[in-house]
C-alpha cells in the first residue's frame, strides 16, 4: 500500500509556478479535512501512520501462503528479517528524498524531479491505478474473512464489499479523520500483537518448530521460493513510506518524516519477526498453510475459541484503520496529477469541503473490481512487480541525485550511504527476477500497468488546442 516532492514541469518550464503552487493547494486541502492547519501533524501521529499503514493486512494473511514452499522455521523468520532490512534501507533513502524535496505527492514527484516528467507520471499512475486500490482489497478481503470467523456467520465477500464502500462513504462526507482515531486505532492494533506474542510464548502449548538453522536451510534462502515468498513479506511492510505522501502536512519534515520512517519500520521489524515466532510456536503449520486468516487460526490456539473471536474482531478493527488511511491517502496522488494533466483533470476537481470526490469514486471502483478476481494471491503478485519497479527507481534516485544535484541542501542523509540503496536495489532487482520468472502472467500484467501510464503521460503532451 505500499513519496513527495516539488513541481512537476510536465509541459515545460513555464509550469514550474503553477505547479508549486498546485501542490501547495493540494497539501492545504489535505490539511483542512483533518481539521487542522497546514504544517500540523507531529512526529507521534506520522509514526502512527506509517506504522498502521505497515500492520494492515500482510502479517495477519501472509504465513499461509509461505509455507506451501517454505517449512523451515529458520528461513520463514529470515523472510522477515531480510524484507525488514530491505524495508528499512528503502526508509532510509526516502527520508533523504523527503528532507531535500519536501513535498506531497509521493513516487510521482520524486521521480519526475530526479529523472523526468515522465517516470513521475507512470509512478503516480500505478499508485492511482492500484498502488492504494489493491493493499485496500486485499485488506477488505481479509476483513471478511476475520469477521466471518469472530461472528460465525455471515459471508465474507459481502463484509470486504461493505466495508470499503462505507469507509469511502465516510470520507465522501467529510467526517473527520483526526490524528486521534489514527492514534488510537494503532495502539490498539499494537496491544493485541504484544498480546499474541506475550501469551504464545509464554502460555500457550508449543509445537515442535526450530528457528535456529538448519543443514540445507542456506541453499533454500537463496533459492527462487524464498524470492517469490519474500514479495508477500514486502507486501507486509509496504507502509513503510507512508508519511512520506504526506510530507506537505507534517511539522518539521527535515526531521519528523525521516524521523517517522525509521522508528515506525524499526518498531515494525520487531513485532513482524516475534509475531511470526509466535504463530508458528503455537499452531500446528498444516494449519496455517494456505489459509489467509492465519492470526484468527492462532489466536485460538493461544487463547481458545472465544478469545481467538476477540482478537479477530479487535484486527478488523486494525484493519479498518489501513483501509480508511489507504482511502485518505491514494485519492490525493490522482488528485495532484489531474491537477497537473489535462487528460486526468475530472481527477483534479473537489468538492466544497476540499475533497477529491472524483478520484476517491474512481479508486472505489477500482478496489471494486479487484474484489470481484477473489484472488489474494495474484493480486499481490500483479500489484507489487510494478511497485517495486517504482520504488527501486526511487530508491535508486538517492544515488542519482547526489550526483547531479550535490548542492541541493540534504537536512538529512541516508547513513552509511551508499550502502542503503544498493542492499534495497539488490534485494528488489532479486525478487523481480524471480517473481517475472515464477509468475510471469501476473508480473507481465503489472509491467503493462505501468507501460499503459508511460503511455498515458505522452498523450497527455498533446492537448488539443483551443478556439478562442
Amino acid at each position: 500500500m505500499n513519496s513527495s516532492v516539488t513541481s512537476k514541469p510536465f509541459a515545460g518550464p513555464a509550469n514550474l509556478a503553477i505547479v508549486d503552487t498546485a501542490m501547495d493547494t493540494v497539501a492545504e486541502h489535505s490539511s483542512a479535512e483533518w481539521g487542522t492547519s497546514l504544517r500540523s501533524v507531529g512526529f507521534l501521529t506520522a509514526c502512527s501512520i506509517v506504522i498502521a499503514n505497515i500492520i494492515g493486512t500482510g502479517i495477519f494473511t501472509s504465513l499461509g501462503f509461505q509455507l506451501a514452499n517454505i517449512q523451515s522455521g529458520f528461513a520463514l523468520l529470515m523472510l522477515w528479517v531480510v524484507g525488514g532490512v530491505a524495508a528499512l534501507c528503502g526508509a532510509l533513502c526516502y527520508g533523504e528524498l523527503s528532507a531535500a524535496l519536501p513535498r506531497s505527492g509521493g513516487e510521482y514527484h520524486f521521480l519526475s524531479k530526479i529523472y523526468h516528467p515522465a517516470l513521475g507520471f507512470m509512478a503516480g499512475f500505478v499508485s492511482a491505478a492500484v498502488g492504494f486500490s489493491a493493499p485496500i482489497a486485499l485488506a477488505a478481503m481479509a476483513f471478511g474473512k476475520y469477521l466471518q470467523g469472530a461472528l460465525d456467520f455471515g459471508s465474507p465477500v459481502f463484509f470486504s464489499f461493505a466495508v470499503v464502500w462505507l469507509v469511502a462513504l465516510f470520507h465522501l462526507k467529510n467526517l473527520r479523520l483526526g490524528s486521534a482515531f489514527q492514534n488510537l486505532s494503532t495502539l490498539i492494533k499494537l496491544l493485541l500483537i504484544a498480546a499474541l506474542i506475550v501469551a504464545g510464548f509464554f502460555f500457550s502449548p508449543k509445537q515442535p518448530i526450530d528457528f535456529f538453522p538448519a543443514p540445507g536451510d542456506t541453499t533454500l534462502i537463496f533459492g527462487a521460493p524464498f524470492a517469490v515468498a519474500l514479495v508477500y513479506v514486502m507486501y507486509s511492510y509496504s507502509g513503510w513510506n507512508a508519511a512520506v505522501y504526506i510530507t506537505g502536512e507534517i511539522k518539521q519534515p527535515e526531521k519528523n518524516v525521516p524521523r517517522s520512517l525509521l522508528v515506525g519500520t524499526g518498531m515494525v521489524i520487531v513485532l513482524y519477526v516475534l509475531l511470526n515466532a509466535t504463530f508458528l510456536a503455537t499452531t500446528p503449520a498444516q494449519d496455517l498453510k494456505g489459509q489467509l486468516e492465519v492470526a484468527l487460526i492462532a489466536g485460538k490456539h493461544i487463547f481458545g475459541a472465544n478469545g481467538g473471536r476477540v482478537a479477530g474482531a479487535v484486527i478488523c478493527l486494525g484493519l479498518i484503520s489501513a483501509i480508511s488511511s489507504m482511502t485518505w491517502i491514494g485519492p490525493r496522488v490522482t488528485m495532484s496529477m489531474g491537477e497537473d494533466h489535462w487528460l486526468l483533470r475530472l481527477m483534479g476537481r473537489k468538492n466544497f469541503n476540499g475533497i477529491p470526490t472524483n478520484a476517491i469514486v474512481l479508486q472505489l471502483l477500482i478496489v471494486n473490481l479487484l474484489l470481484l478476481t477473489r484472488s489474494f494471491e495474484s493480486i499481490v503478485q500483479y500489484t507489487q512487480f510494478s511497485l517495486l519497479l517504482c520504488s527501486l527507481f526511487t530508491v535508486l534516485g538517492v544515488i542519482v541525485l547526489r550526483i547531479t544535484r550535490p548542492e541541493l541542501a540534504r537536512p538529512y542523509r541516508v547513513w552509511a550511504y551508499p550502502f542503503p540503496p544498493i542492499i534495497f536495489a539488490t534485494i528488489t532487482i532479486w525478487m523481480m527476477f524471480y517473481l517475472l520468472r515464477w509468475k510471469t502472467t501476473e508480473s507481465l500484467a503489472g509491467l503493462a500497468t505501468a507501460l499503459v501510464g508511460l503511455l498515458l503521460y505522452f498523450c497527455a503532451l498533446k492537448r488539443p488546442h483551443r478556439s478562442t
